[in-house]
């Protein structure tokens, strides 16, 4: 048998909050439509399949025999369809149960574990996957849908067409050196006097190695690289053995700062990073990715 084109799903549905509440005033409440409305769906629905589901006695409509074997049969089709649409948009990582988010090491500190609780807040039953890569890393794997979202350094990496940014705060870049050396005791360093000067630096593609490296090159100095690492709390750990100095970010302050001083850069030197929440165009409306937007805008107004 054709099916009618005039039977739809939504006067399925309205047909089915009208049996459960038999009464018209409260089906179009819940539908969000006018009494009226009901009521033509309802003999829409009749005429579609061309076959009476009510009796009329006064005013109201009464079920008869047909309607609840439609009831009985469509509910389950209704069903079917709710869970093949929530199916097929998990599949293409909207609203899924699982968000696959990636940050720096560094944002660990503070950053991370605020958003995350928050997040789990807003939305309880979420099971966030968390990876700890580099800027270029991350954002490589953000391209391939490997990651939903991912809170990096902002910068020529995370500019992408299909990529949307969210500004969350700027951190400045620090000399990090062991609270025994004599630099220490500056409130401020000149970094083109640190030509003879043993430095440790992250691998390439991370951020700050990124940073380190302009700065190294404003101030003429072609660095004595004692080792590179691929993270920082490895960094400011060697730093604290007093191995060779670093050039960190602000927000890793409170990590050994027993043994490690982070000492500002002089103003020809000095540098910013924006972080930032990145994610695909493409997934903007989704409904977890919409839960971290509105925590990431939480935890930025702290630094407006």
């Amino acid at each position: 048998m054709e099916i009618d084109e005039d039977l739809t799903l939504r006067k399925i549905q309205i047909f089915l909050a009208f049996m459960r509440y038999g009464n018209l005033s409260k089906t179009a409440a819940e539908m969000q439509i006018s009494n009226v409305s009901v009521h033509k769906a309802l003999h829409s629905l009749e005429n579609s399949l061309r076959c009476p589901l009510f009796k009329n006695e006064g005013r109201n409509l009464i079920p008869l025999k047909s309607a609840y074997v439609l009831q009985e049969n469509s509910q389950k089709i209704v069903q079917d369809i709710v869970t093949a649409v929530n199916k097929t948009r998990e599949a293409a990582g909207f609203a899924a149960k699982v968000l696959h988010l990636g940050s720096l090491y560094s944002l660990t500190v503070n950053t991370i574990p605020n958003v995350i609780s928050g997040l789990k807040l807003r939305r309880g039953e979420l099971d966030i996957q968390l990876l700890l890569s580099s800027n270029l890393d991350l954002v490589k794997k953000l391209k391939t849908t490997e990651l939903d979202a991912i809170i990096v350094a902002l910068n020529e990496t995370t500019s992408d067409a299909d990529f949307e940014s969210l500004a969350m705060f700027q951190d400045d870049i620090y000399l990090a050196v062991n609270k025994n050396s004599p630099l220490a005791n500056l409130e401020e360093i000149d970094l083109s006097t640190l030509k003879d000067e043993t430095f440790l630096t992250l691998s390439k593609g991370f951020a700050t190695r990124h940073d380190s490296d302009v700065v190294f090159e404003k101030a003429g100095i072609d660095p004595k690289v004692f080792l590179q690492v691929s993270d920082i709390f490895t960094l400011i750990s060697m730093v604290s053995t007093g191995v060779g100095l670093a050039l960190l970010p602000g927000r890793i302050s409170t990590i050994y700062e027993s043994s490690v001083k982070l000492i500002p850069l002089q103003a020809p030197y000095r540098i910013k990073q924006e972080i930032g929440l990145v994610f695909l165009k493409s997934k903007e409306r989704d409904p977890n990715l919409l839960a971290l937007i509105a925590e990431c805008r939480m935890f930025a107004r702290q630094y407006l």
